[in-house]
């Protein structure tokens, strides 16, 4: 995919920068702008339910949404913890430029309910008006450098609670990762349960990742065992002082018929995680599908395999995980 300039999807709005030039400006001349962006951003319901209207570019015309119930978000929080490659492309997520054009065509397609990014990403997207009645998540732990000897040390680097609420963002998402060898999990288990508590006194979402883990030549592997992952979800389902606002952001599993079982382990609504899945799209979409049918998972939440497919068709990708749903 050649790339071009990032330009936002039409909105009711006019966007602060509509266009990268006026995106650096502002950054540079009236770093205000973001939080003004923020402050009349137009917001929505994390859900949208069958009876919900939604209100078009004219008040007269009202549609329903196009999965109710169910969530479509874009992933791209990746950068920020340094983890910028795409299969074999090493740097594949470096241009920033690139990944917002691709970003502001992927939040443009119907069926497309929000994105979940760290906090320089979603800065730009709210100047570039990508984010009107979008569904806005915020990372919150990206201290866990991809590769680093401190990976599973992952500190809260990114938004805090009081973050997202000074913007009006919609909802978090932690990464916990666990591994029974290295006691650096310890301090990540406890700072997650107690962001938790915070979001819950916010009564904002929080979407929370889990994964029990090992290393496997000096580099950290994610156990997508039927086993492990349903120890990872009882352990996360588990976390905090109440679990109202909690979401599980899960993987399916490696044999996907486990998916039926390892789901049953709560009742905690959840979503589907992208990950890695190489030049197998199709044989992705086949694994969500199947696993959407069950009765506690809720939405799908990809980044990579979407942002950058093989064929370069960004908004044919995202089309197809949206009709999943």
């Amino acid at each position: 995919m050649t790339p071009a300039r990032p330009t936002a999807p039409a909105t009711p709005a006019t966007p602060a920068a509509p266009s990268v030039r006026d995106l650096v400006r502002l950054r540079a001349e009236r770093p205000e702008a973001i939080a003004e962006a923020a402050a009349r951003r137009k917001r929505r319901p994390l859900l949208r339910t069958a009876d919900t209207a939604v209100t078009a570019d004219t008040a007269s015309e009202r549609a329903r949404p196009p999965h109710p119930g169910r969530l479509m978000i874009i992933a791209a929080d990746h950068p920020a913890r340094g983890a910028l490659a795409v299969g074999d492309r090493a740097l594949a997520m470096a241009n920033r430029f690139e990944l917002l054009q691709r970003l502001c065509l992927a939040l443009s397609r119907p069926g497309v309910d929000g994105v979940l990014a760290s906090a320089d990403v979603l800065d730009d997207l709210l100047l570039l008006g990508a984010l009107e009645d979008k569904v806005v998540m915020g990372s919150m732990n990206r201290g866990g450098l991809a590769g680093a000897t401190f990976e599973l040390d992952d500190r809260f680097t990114g938004h805090r609670p009081e973050d997202l609420v000074r913007h009006g963002f919609d909802a978090g998402k932690l990464l916990l990762r666990i591994d029974h060898d290295d006691p650096g999990s310890l301090d990540t288990l406890h700072a997650a349960a107690r962001t938790i508590d915070a979001m819950a006194a916010h009564r904002l979402p929080v979407f929370v990742e889990p994964f029990l883990c090992r290393r496997v030549d000096g580099r950290l592997r994610n156990d997508l065992g039927a086993a492990a992952v349903t120890t990872s979800i009882a352990i996360a389902s588990g976390l905090a002082g109440t679990s109202a606002y909690t979401w599980l952001k899960v993987p399916v599993t490696e044999d996907p018929d486990d998916m039926a079982q390892v789901m049953e382990s709560s009742t905690l609504p959840a979503v589907l995680l992208g990950g890695e899945v190489g030049d197998d799209l199709d044989g992705a979409y086949g694994k969500w599908r199947e696993a959407l049918r069950l009765p506690t998972v809720r939405g799908l939440v990809v980044g990579r395999s979407l942002l950058y497919p093989v064929d370069g068709d960004v908004a044919g990708a995202v089309d197809t995980a949206v009709s999943l749903l």
